[in-house]
């Protein structure tokens, strides 16, 4: 693939700017053109999978207790009723009380989502996330 760049200006604030620049050496950035276009991808994977016929991955964290009776068994039956959107599961012992499960689901954006609600939405599971990508096709 041949990319052409294109240098353009960008008028910003002095405090802005050293906010920014502090930022991206935190993170590691070698210069502010890669941090923006960093900046502009994400802005946009969001746009795309926002939609909700987008194809995207997510990856939903849950943690929860163990000792809560049948907690377990709900989150497996949710997840085998849902096999064709979760690729891969795993589970970690926190400790000698609590579990974290991250699941890994591909589909359609509102699919994705509506099975990443249900899952949150169990009595007793104490946090969760929905972490939301595109697939890169497009």
């Amino acid at each position: 693939m041949n990319t052409r760049i294109t240098r353009f200006g960008v008028s910003i604030d002095d405090k802005l700017l050293v906010q920014f620049d502090d930022l991206i050496s935190e993170k590691g950035y070698v210069n502010r053109s890669e941090a923006i276009r960093d900046l502009i991808r994400d802005v946009l994977v969001r746009e795309e999978a926002s939609s909700p016929e987008a194809e995207v991955i997510g990856t939903l964290t849950l943690v929860y207790s163990h000792e809560v009776r049948e907690i377990a068994d709900r989150l497996n039956d949710i997840q085998h009723d849902n096999y064709r959107n979760i690729i891969s599961t795993v589970h970690v012992h926190l400790d000698a009380h609590n579990c974290l499960e991250v699941l890994i689901l591909k589909g359609v954006s509102h699919v994705v989502k509506k099975i990443a609600d249900h899952l949150l939405s169990i009595k007793n599971v104490r946090h969760g996330k929905l972490t939301i990508t595109t697939t890169g096709n497009e």
